[in-house]
């Protein structure tokens, strides 16, 4: 695939900084040793990435003189092949300002064969913001059992019985399929019917899809298939309160959605709408038409594999944002495809089906359609409601959908350096110190980048893209920051740069 250097580089000067699946060294000493890292999770990240070698990140991503290209190339190639599977490049020479750059297109490597793995240490990488981190053994496991297609959600839990499940859903369930297939699965009866759609084994066990959306409390043998909700803390709370409206939402899939939108419709702010017709309404922050959706996408593909039954589906409601996180990422389908017309992919298909004839009891109306129908309904949601695209993330066994308000309507009272008991997304703890005084309130550039990492370290681009920063800006306030013990700098020449919470 051929890369438009100029383009990229014009997106990186924006930034002003590297980007998840771009890595820019400036290589006028030679092939840098970080390089080992970076191709590692490059190749493990859904859709691979680019490096460019020849451009300096600290100098506006202007050209340096390489020494020698085609030894770099040479070299570049040679690393590549040190990896278990070999990495597969396409190097490209380009050019810029009128100076010589080396443009490499790192290839995903194939499912089956992940993780990529530095053939001396045995250790894999994946990409993480624009750094590069070492995958934990739970990480490792976690690309292992995606090499296979997944069916943990038809698998029997053997100590269940069919009175584990909720007459009432089992009910509903059986009527809408005879309403809608009734001359496919509507044709049989009771345990028969139930066996057929995946609820039940052939020995009348129970399967983990048949609980989750039929049980009368999954959560008996799935501890952690919850929806763990909280909002930040308001700037008028005691710094005692940690967070606001924190739930665990439980049960089957359909209560659990009708749960969780109960806490949105308590916790989101909203505004005082004239519609139309002259009626006033309420509209919240967020449309609950997108974050339905989202909700349920994440309760429905998040992984079911025993890697990731010690995680619940996460939902963190910012000052500025509103994050929606699960475990497991996309499967069969990338990022830029979600939304197209007809293209639909299920990691757990079964639990999906069964979900297709259940309706939410309080909110009514099906929990899925299984017609690629979300992701434009979503789009349209959020454009009426005057609000930035929905961010999607796939770290290949995380999925985050965030969506935000946008830069210019934000008022942001003061920073708030207390973090949620139940926030497990932040890898920084956060420090609980005055920026300027007791009595005076930080800048809003400074309170913008100390709540965004809040969620864990971040680079200047990400800053920027998210908060719509200017990079001279953004480094300035970093700088003060840093200077009065705030943030850290992580990394340096040679290495990706992020900046996170001192603890």
């Amino acid at each position: 695939m051929p890369v438009d250097l100029s383009r990229l580089i014009a997106k990186l000067r924006s930034a002003g900084g590297d980007c998840t699946n771009v890595e820019v060294k400036s290589a006028a000493g030679g092939l840098p040793e970080s390089l080992t890292s970076t191709l590692s999770a490059l190749a493990n990240h859904p859709g691979g990435g680019v490096i460019i070698l020849g451009l300096d990140e600290r100098n506006n991503f202007n050209p340096v003189p390489l020494s020698d290209p085609q030894i770099l190339k040479q070299g570049l190639a040679k690393k590549a092949r040190a990896f278990t599977p070999p990495i597969q490049l396409t190097i490209e020479d380009a050019s810029t300002d009128g100076m010589h750059v080396i443009v490499a297109i790192v290839h995903e490597c194939a499912t089956s064969a992940k993780p990529c793995r530095a053939s001396s240490t045995g250790a894999a990488y994946m990409r993480g913001y624009d750094g590069d981190f070492r995958m934990s053994p739970l990480e490792e496991q976690a690309f292992l059992a995606a090499r296979e297609h997944p069916t943990f959600d038809r698998l029997p839990v053997t100590d269940a019985t069919l009175n584990d499940l909720d007459p009432d859903l089992i009910n509903e369930f059986t009527r809408t399929v005879r309403q809608q297939d009734r001359l496919g699965l509507g044709r049989f009866e009771g345990e028969e019917l139930l066996r057929h759609a995946g609820v039940l084994t052939a020995d009348d066990i129970p399967t983990r899809a048949g609980l989750l959306a039929l049980g009368i409390y999954p959560q008996q043998w799935f501890p952690n298939f919850v929806i763990q909700a909280a909002a930040e803390r308001l700037p008028t709370d005691p710094l005692s309160v940690r967070a606001r409206n924190h739930v665990i939402v439980s049960g089957p899939i359909p209560r659990m959605l009708d749960g969780i939108l109960d806490w949105a419709g308590r916790t989101f702010d909203s505004r005082i709408s004239n519609r139309s017709d002259g009626h006033v309404v309420n509209v919240p922050a967020y449309p609950l038409v997108a974050f339905r959706e989202l909700i349920v996408n994440a309760i429905l593909h998040r992984d079911l594999d025993e890697w990731s039954m010690g995680m619940a589906v996460q939902v963190r409601l910012r000052s500025d944002r509103l994050v929606i996180g699960n475990p497991g990422g996309l499967y069969g389908i990338t990022v830029d495809r979600l939304g197209q017309e007809a293209v639909t992919s299920a990691r757990n298909q079964w639990l999906v089906r069964i979900c297709q004839y259940l309706q939410s009891p309080g909110y009514g109306g099906r929990v899925v359609e299984g017609l690629a129908t979300g992701m434009p309904m979503i789009t349209q949601s959020l454009i009426e409601a005057d609000l930035p695209p929905v961010r999607f993330d796939d770290a290949g066994i995380r999925f985050t959908a965030i969506l935000r308000q946008p830069t210019r309507n934000r008022k942001v009272e003061h920073a708030d350096f207390s973090r949620s008991a139940t926030d497990t997304s932040s890898k920084a703890p956060v420090v609980r110190k005055s920026l300027a005084g007791d009595n005076q309130r930080p800048t809003t550039t400074r309170e913008k980048i100390v709540e965004f990492l809040k969620d864990g370290p971040a680079s200047v681009a990400d800053l920027q893209k998210w908060l719509g920063l200017s990079a001279q800006g953004t480094r300035k306030a970093l700088k003060n920051l840093r200077d009065e013990g705030i943030v850290q700098q992580v990394g340096g020449p040679g290495k990706a740069t992020v900046y996170r919470l001192i603890p």
